[in-house]
């Protein structure tokens, strides 16, 4: 039996989602010794702008940086969000960010801890195969199982 439990549905997704980011940023401002957040209202501004940086500037810098972007695979895509980062270091008075490369491995934090606290979200939201999609498991009308080899 599937839940339809949903976190961040409705109108509330949007602070939903500034809490899980503005967790992330502790966790990674508790981790790294290049990054300093100075106080809890620094923590939920920086949240604010990450979020608005990601919205706002980060699609138009992955298309700019796109043949550099396919080139390398997708991994500049983590230069790309370091870049946000340092951003918002320079906007936020209470966040700061040693060196471009404290800004990389606190964009890899954040994008960790992400993950871990929006699985459970995941898991809630996900979509079973409708019947006619699943594998059946039974046997067909010749008494085959789908995997089953016919030999000769």
């Amino acid at each position: 039996m599937k839940m339809n439990l949903q976190f961040y549905s409705g109108h509330s997704g949007c602070l939903a989602r500034l809490l899980v980011l503005s967790i992330a940023v502790i966790v990674g401002a508790w981790l790294l010794p290049g990054v300093d957040v100075s106080s809890f209202w620094a923590v939920l501004l920086t949240a604010v702008v990450i979020s608005l940086l990601d919205n706002l500037v980060r699609p138009i810098l992955i298309v700019v940086t796109l043949p550099v972007t396919a080139i390398t695979m997708g991994l500049f895509l983590f230069v790309v969000n370091a870049i946000i980062i340092l951003m918002a270091s320079a906007i936020v008075g209470g966040f700061r960010v040693d060196s471009f490369g404290s800004a990389l491995l606190f964009s890899l934090v954040l994008t960790a801890v992400n993950y871990l606290l929006e699985w459970p979200n995941r898991y809630l939201q996900r979509k079973d195969l409708p019947a006619d999609r699943q594998h059946p498991s039974d046997t067909d009308d010749e008494g085959f199982t789908p995997y089953e080899e016919i030999k000769d």
